[in-house]
C-alpha cells in the first residue's frame, strides 16, 4: 500500500520521500512500482506522458526517518499494530517541522487514539485509500476528535491533486468500510473453514450473483491475510463483540504464512 501511495504521489507531480525500515522493502516497492508505470504506460494515449524514469525519479527511498525534516505531509502506511504505530509516531514527532500534518492509512485504530501519540493532535487525520491505490478514484477520510479544520481542508487539497475524491466520516475503529468489510470477509474465510464451499464458490457467487469485480477470498489475499486478522482483533479488542471474532482457519493461515499476494500465496496462488 505505501509503495501505491508513493507512486500515486509522483505520477501527480509531487516529490516523495519512502521510508521503510527494511532496504529488502524499499527495493521490493521500487520494482512494483516500475513494473506498474511499465503496465499503466500501455494504456497512455497522450503524446505529454511522462516515462517511468521520470517519475520514478520523484521518488526518494531510504531507510531514515531524517529525510522527513522537511516534509510538508506524511502519510503513514505501517502494519496495523498500535505499539508499531505508536512508536513511529513518537519518531515522526521528533524529525518532522511543527506544521507537518499527519495522515494515517490505517486500517482499523482509531484516528484519535493516533493523535494520542502525537503533540500535535489537530494536524492528525486518517486518510483510507483503497487497494490498489493508484487506480481507485475515492478515498475514505476519517476526522479525529481533535483534527481541525484546517488538516481537513489540507487534506481535501492533496487529495484533489492526486486525482482523489473522498468521504469524510467519523471516528471509529474500523470506520464504514472495514467496519463492514472486515465482517464480510471473516464470514467468508467461516464458510471455507465449515467446507460449506471450495474459495472459488465463494467467490463466485458475489462476482455472478452480485457483479462483484472480486470476490471476498480473492479481496483478503490482495489486502493481506495478516491485515485483516489485525483488523479484526483491533475490532474485537474495541468492541468487545464476539461478531468480530476472527475464523480459527484465518489465524491458522496467518501462523503459516500465508498472507496472499503480497507472499504469493494464501487462498489462491500468485
Amino acid at each position: 500500500m505505501g509503495a501505491g501511495v508513493a507512486q500515486n504521489l509522483a505520477q501527480t507531480g509531487h516529490e516523495v520521500a519512502l521510508i521503510d525500515r527494511h532496504e529488502e522493502a524499499l527495493q521490493k516497492a521500487r520494482e512494483s512500482i516500475a513494473q506498474a508505470l511499465r503496465f499503466q504506460k500501455f494504456f497512455k494515449t497522450s503524446e505529454r506522458a511522462e516515462k517511468p524514469s521520470e517519475i520514478l525519479a520523484r521518488i526518494r527511498m531510504g531507510t531514515d526517518l531524517k529525510a522527513l525534516a522537511e516534509a510538508a505531509y506524511v502519510i503513514e502506511n505501517v502494519t496495523e499494530n498500535w505499539p508499531v504505530k505508536r512508536e513511529v509516531y513518537a519518531a515522526l514527532e521528533t524529525v518532522c517541522p511543527v506544521p507537518c500534518v499527519f495522515a494515517a492509512n490505517t486500517s482499523a485504530i482509531p484516528i484519535t487514539r493516533i493523535a494520542s501519540a502525537t503533540r500535535r493532535p489537530a494536524q492528525v487525520i486518517g486518510i483510507h485509500f483503497m487497494n490498489p491505490a493508484p487506480q481507485k478514484a475515492w478515498v475514505e477520510v476519517i476526522r479525529g476528535f481533535h483534527t481541525s479544520d484546517a488538516t481537513l481542508e489540507t487534506t481535501r487539497a492533496l487529495l484533489k491533486r492526486m486525482g482523489k475524491n473522498c468521504v469524510v466520516v467519523g471516528d471509529s475503529p474500523g470506520f464504514v468500510s472495514n467496519r463492514v468489510l472486515m465482517l464480510t470477509l471473516n464470514e467468508a474465510i467461516f464458510l471455507l473453514h465449515e467446507h460449506v464451499a471450495s474459495a472459488e464458490d465463494v467467490d463466485q457467487v458475489f462476482k455472478s450473483c452480485f457483479g462483484h469485480p472480486m470476490g471476498p477470498l480473492e479481496t483478503a489475499d490482495l489486502i493481506g491475510l495478516d491485515t485483516i486478522l489485525n483488523s479484526l482483533e483491533v475490532l474485537y479488542e474495541s468492541f468487545n463483540d464476539p461478531k468480530f471474532r476472527p475464523c480459527p482457519l484465518l489465524k491458522k493461515m496467518v501462523d503459516a504464512g500465508l498472507w496472499g499476494r503480497k507472499n504469493g500465496k494464501g487462498f489462491y496462488t500468485y
